[in-house]
């Protein structure tokens, strides 16, 4: 399940991809207040984003934080990764977070690891080929379904 934490890294990101390249830095009151995210808890989220450059940050009245990569480059594994740590379910499967389960006899013979192995594998393959801007592109086709489905 994704924390409020990755959720919020998500819309932020969303917010910032929806300006990238056309205008300047957003300001984080601004992404607070229409992405509905609390500003002190952005505002750690942000520098989390910025200290993995993902994002940067220009200060003064039209200051704000900014992309730096294609919004195609920045895809949820690294994302959930940065913000909430491990994707597997549990820590023996984990590709960069790896720990040996304490409850476990030996990991060669767990059916439990089996199953999380192949969660962790069709997670990550959806979650790495799906980028902050297919997100984008997506949110903007179903508000077009949406209004199209109001009209009639």
């Amino acid at each position: 399940m994704l924390t409020k934490k990755s959720k919020y890294a998500i819309k932020a990101l969303v917010a910032l991809a929806r300006h990238y390249e056309t205008e300047g830095p957003l300001r984080i009151s601004e992404i607070a207040d229409k992405e509905k995210i609390p500003g002190k808890f952005l505002e750690t989220i942000l520098l989390e984003l910025r200290k993995h450059g993902i994002l940067g940050s220009k200060k003064g009245v039209h200051g704000g934080y900014y992309l730096i990569k294609d919004p195609k480059e920045v895809v949820l594994s690294n994302v959930i990764r940065i913000t909430d740590g491990p994707i597997a379910l549990i820590p023996c499967v984990s590709l960069n977070f790896y720990e040996k389960c304490e409850e476990c006899k030996d990991e060669l013979t767990c059916g439990l690891r089996e199953v999380a192995l192949k969660v962790r594998d069709a997670s990550l393959e959806v979650l790495t080929n799906t980028s902050i801007a297919d997100i984008v592109e997506r949110e903007a086709k179903l508000i077009a379904k949406a209004k199209k489905s109001k009209k009639k």
